[in-house]
This record gives structure tokens, C-alpha cells and sequence, in this order.
């Protein structure tokens, strides 16, 4: 398991590196009364009361900046992205200014927990300026003297204190998480009807719907009981290219989305079928791909295509799409409830699909029949195993070597004997 991560963040020059060799006992970070010294993050291992976590520092972040500034506030974006824990650093000497309001308000936004560390703190005089940084919304403030030590003991017990605190809380959430329900996120490009699909499906306004690009920012759990058993629907914000994501809020909301794909057993891609499949849905569909779970494509907006239309647009998904396989293209109007009555039965076809398991027997006795069908041209399969579920993985056991051309009339063969739908198969050979 990986050490937990603390982030040290705030504007350039309030001691964030004299911080960190501080917490850390020992020198790692340069220090110099120049602002913009530290451009990468760095990280460094601490260890306080039996705890060990990773502590990173970062540039100091910018809302403006040149080229070069923005590089460093990136890099500190990204590092908070992968934070278990944000220290917000100002410097009492200089007071609150503008840019650490911007820097409270990026690190809270971010979602992750954060406590604000009020630096320079050399004596009860500057402690009493230091409550000004109230304001920040970023909780009461923790009075340091990174130079001199003062508080860094009651930092680092608050620190470890926190961090075990929210890892109590964490595996509380896993725990409520597997609950037995269906996992099912919703994804896609912004603005395509992902919230109001999400809402008639679970019957109620739970996401915020609205013609505006962007409405979602965090992903939204509901479990829904049905006949068949719970299903856990996560909305999720509409994921754009790389190009036109915004540094800050939507990043994160970004990464939240592709968090609940991780987590999802079955990815439930909406496109809009008034403009068809695009660029960015073969990016998402690829992601789907990568995370290894079943995948249905739904046409929102069906009703809004002209009839004479529906063809070509139906063509786009066959040529973005393709490599999601047998993957169900279920056509539905969220907006007024059309199709949307298919969903739920496709949703339980590819899991049971998901979590089928064929007996050897009926394996070996499937691999002997597509080879008498169709021998391959080098090699020969001797037999084969279901080694794993969530997907279906078969092993060959070959002697030869067999191109991928066979591979693929053999997950095929396998596929329809087995009735094993539109589920990702993995087939894997050992050459003996």
C-alpha cells in the first residue's frame, strides 16, 4: 500500500520549503529569499509517531502568470490532485493579500482535506495577526515558525491525527461502497443528457440538469432497488479534451469521473445522437476499454434526429466505436422517457455476462469443436482454463504459436458458444 501524501501549498515565498525541512528534520528543499525558487514538486518521507507519509513540496501557485509560472502552478495541480491531505501555507509578515484568497480557494475546490498553516509565527504578537487568515474559509489557523520550530510539533500531531481520522472515514466509504449493488457509472461529453438520464432513472431530481456545459462537478451516488437487486448509478461531470479542461475545478471533477469509471462494473457511455459519435467519445471508449468492464452506448436525444439520418449516425458509433465490440446501442429521449425502459435489462444481461463461468469440460470440448471447424494454420491448442471472472479470462495452453488473427476466430467461437454477449474477453496463451 502506498504511503499517504501531504501537499504543501500557498503563493511563492511564504516558506513552503522552509516548511518542509522543518517537518522533515533535516534539509531537503532549497531555501532562499527569492520568490519562485522551488519550480518541481519534491517529496520527502516523514515519519511522526509510528506514521509514515510522503511530504510534497511545490512552486508556489499562481492564478496569472508567464509561461514559466504556469509550468509550476501545473505541477502543484497536479500534486494536489494525488493529495490525502493540503497544507495551505501564508506568511503572517506580509498579511493576507490577494493571491491567498486564489490559493485558498483552488485548494478547497480540489475536494481534498486542508488545513491552513499560518508561517512566520515567531511570537504571540504575530499569532495575534495571524487570525486574520480566518477569512480564507480554510478552518482555524495552525501558528508555525518554520525557521525557529515553534508549533511544528502540534503541525505534525494535527497532521497524523487527521490523516487517521479520514482513513477510518475511508474505509467506512468502501465499506457502504460494496454493498452488493451494481456498480454503474454514467459517462460521456458534456452536455449530451447524462444528469437528466441519471434522474429518470432513479426517479427523482438528484443532479442538477441544465443546457449549460459543465453543470456536474463531482460524481453523484445513487443505489436504486430493483427486481433483479441494488444498482449504484454514478453521475458524473462530462469530460472534455485535455485541451479545453480548465486548470482547477473541472480537472479535479475530471478526475473524479475517471475514478468512478475505476470503480464501475459496467460503463454506460451517452452520446448525442444529434451530433453522433465523435473524437472525444472514442477517447472516453477507450478509457471504458482500458478500465475492463462491460459497456453500453446510449443515442440520447434519438427523437431530435431526422429520419433519414439515423443510418449515418448510426454509422458513426460502427466506426468510433469498434472496438468495443457487441457493445448494446440502446436509443433513448431522456427528456420524455423513450428507451429509457431498455436500460435496466441490458444493465442485467452484461453483468451476468460479466460473472459467467464456464465449466472445463464444456471449455476443452468448445476448443476441440472450433479447431475441427477450423484448424489453425500454425500451432495447435492442447486446452484451456477459465482462470478469472469480471471479465471471463481463458488460458490456452498451445504448442506453436498462433496469430492473432486465430486468437481472434477463437474469443469469437468462445463468445458465441457461451452466449457470453457483449462482456470483454481476455484470452491469454502459454506456449508449451
Amino acid at each position: 500500500m502506498s504511503r499517504l501524501q501531504v501537499v504543501i501549498v500557498g503563493r511563492p515565498n511564504v516558506g513552503k520549503s522552509s516548511l518542509v525541512n522543518r517537518l522533515a528534520g533535516r534539509r531537503v528543499a532549497v531555501v532562499e529569499e527569492h520568490r519562485g525558487v522551488t519550480r518541481d514538486r519534491k517529496s520527502v518521507e516523514v515519519d511522526w509517531r509510528g506514521v509514515s507519509f510522503d511530504l510534497v513540496d511545490t512552486g508556489g501557485w499562481l492564478a496569472q502568470g508567464d509561461a514559466l509560472e504556469a509550468k509550476v502552478s501545473e505541477q502543484a495541480e497536479r500534486a494536489i490532485a494525488a493529495a490525502d491531505h493540503v497544507l495551505l501555507v501564508v506568511d503572517v509578515a506580509t498579511g493576507l493579500v490577494e493571491e491567498d484568497r486564489q490559493a485558498a480557494r483552488w485548494a478547497l475546490r480540489s475536494g481534498r482535506p486542508v488545513s491552513l498553516v499560518v508561517n512566520k509565527v515567531d511570537d504571540a504578537v504575530h499569532e495575534s495577526a495571524g487570525w486574520e487568515f480566518l477569512s480564507l474559509g480554510a478552518g482555524d489557523p495552525h501558528f508555525v515558525s518554520a525557521l525557529h520550530g515553534r508549533g511544528a510539533g502540534d503541525l505534525l500531531d494535527h497532521l497524523v491525527d487527521t490523516m487517521a481520522a479520514n482513513a477510518v472515514d475511508d474505509a467506512e466509504d468502501v465499506a457502504e461502497d460494496d454493498d452488493g449493488a451494481l456498480r454503474v457509472a454514467i459517462v460521456g461529453r458534456p452536455n449530451v443528457g447524462k444528469s437528466t438520464l441519471f434522474n429518470r432513472l432513479i426517479g427523482e431530481e438528484r443532479s442538477v440538469v441544465h443546457d449549460m456545459p459543465g453543470t456536474t462537478r463531482d460524481a453523484v451516488d445513487t443505489v436504486v432497488e430493483t427486481d433483479t437487486g441494488p444498482i449504484r448509478f454514478i453521475d458524473t461531470a462530462g469530460m472534455r479534451r485535455r485541451a479545453k479542461t480548465e486548470a482547477g475545478l473541472e480537472t479535479y471533477a475530471v478526475l473524479r469521473s475517471l475514478d468512478a469509471l475505476d470503480r464501475a462494473d459496467i460503463a454506460v457511455l451517452v452520446i448525442d445522437a444529434t451530433v453522433g459519435a465523435t473524437g472525444q467519445d472514442q477517447r472516453l471508449a477507450e478509457r471504458i476499454a482500458a478500465a475492463g468492464c462491460p459497456a453500453i452506448v446510449v443515442l440520447n436525444k434519438w427523437e431530435l434526429v431526422a429520419t433519414d439520418d439515423r443510418t449515418s449516425v448510426l454509422a458513426t458509433v460502427g466506426d468510433k466505436l469498434a472496438f468495443l465490440g457487441d457493445a448494446p446501442v440502446l436509443k433513448t429521449t431522456a427528456t420524455s422517457g423513450k428507451g429509457v425502459h431498455r436500460l435496466l435489462p441490458a444493465l442485467q444481461e452484461s453483468a451476468a455476462d460479466y460473472v459467467k463461468r464456464v465449466p472445463t469440460g464444456a471449455l476443452n470440448r468448445a476448443i476441440r469443436d472450433l479447431q475441427i471447424k477450423q484448424p489453425a494454420p500454425t500451432g495447435k491448442i492442447r486446452y484451456a482454463v477459465q482462470g478469472a471472472i469480471e471479465p471471463p479470462t481463458f488460458t490456452l495452453f498451445v504448442s506453436g504459436r498462433l496469430p492473432a488473427t486465430y486468437l481472434r476466430y477463437v474469443e469469437r467461437s468462445l463468445r458465441e458458444r457461451f452466449e457470453l454477449g457483449s462482456t470483454p474477453l481476455r484470452v491469454r496463451v502459454r506456449v508449451d
